[in-house]
């Protein structure tokens, strides 16, 4: 008997180190995912790591006929995966290269609009209002914000206030001469300001590809996070998300480096909006 419950003992404790072994590999092998989830959690970007995660999984289980038969490039099925349906509306709007995607099921469900008889007479306007969101005096220093910022940087950034469908859509692009083919000037940034009933990030970016060399994507995606959530929407209101992400984005291009991955803090300086 005592021979009995010695080998009883041993053979529990080898189950007992097996088992603790397996732990710290496993443990040891997605440190990696834990340490990306914790640093996301404190900049408040944990969906966006969710999403990811749960995607590369998804796409890792795809079959090769699924993939053979998909008409979209994978870099391009990605990206349209990660984006909400809200982003449909910019790009039925602007029909540009962005850094953000369309997913293909909202894509089927939203049309392309093209509306040039809802922009402005005058020429050029920064500030466009379909759908109004700020008042006259906001509107106007976030005029002079960008017009200073455009005369001394040669950065172009746009805000275009919509409610989808209402929206000029594709007349956009020649108004303000945006993603045409072989254009050189793609220093510019479009932020388009769209509620979607409440139910998605009312920030969305359109962002040309010289803009990305002093901002790349993962600022745009930190900038929607902080300022575009519904949350912050709610606490202080849509004009104060959109002048926030304006003066973030003056406040980058006009720094020393002219570059940020990190959104600057609310309450910036004049002197750093370069007033």
């Amino acid at each position: 008997k005592i021979k009995d419950s010695k080998n009883k003992t041993i053979m529990m404790c080898k189950v007992v180190n097996f088992a603790l072994v397996s732990t710290f590999f496993f443990a040891s092998s997605n440190i990696h995912v834990i340490n990306a989830f914790t640093q996301a959690a404190r900049r408040g970007e944990l969906a966006t790591v969710t999403r990811s995660f749960t995607l590369q999984s998804k796409s890792d289980n795809n079959s090769d006929d699924e993939k053979r038969a998909s008409p979209w490039p994978a870099k391009t099925r990605r990206e349209m995966i990660l984006e909400g349906p809200q982003q449909v509306a910019v790009a039925s709007a602007l029909l540009l290269t962005t850094s953000l995607g369309v997913p293909k099921s909202a894509q089927a469900r939203l049309d392309p609009v093209n509306k040039p008889e809802l922009l402005p007479s005058d020429p050029d306007v920064k500030v466009i209002q379909v759908e109004k969101f700020l008042t006259g005096g906001q509107v106007k220093r976030l005029d002079k914000l960008l017009t200073g910022l455009e005369k001394d940087t040669g950065f172009r950034v746009r805000v275009l206030c919509q409610a989808y469908p209402q929206t000029p859509g594709l007349a956009i692009r020649d108004y303000w001469s945006l993603g045409k083919e072989g254009q050189k000037d793609d220093k510019y940034a479009v932020l388009v300001v769209d509620q979607f009933g409440g139910k998605g990030n009312v920030l969305n970016f359109n962002v040309g590809e010289g803009m990305k060399l002093n901002l790349p994507n993962q600022f745009w995606t930190r900038l929607q996070s902080k300022y575009g959530t519904i949350f912050f929407v709610r606490e202080n209101g849509i004009d104060i998300s959109i002048t926030n992400a304006i003066e973030a984005i003056v406040t980058c291009l006009r720094s020393e480096d002219g570059y940020c991955i990190d959104v600057p803090d609310a309450g910036v300086s004049l002197k750093s909006l370069g007033m």
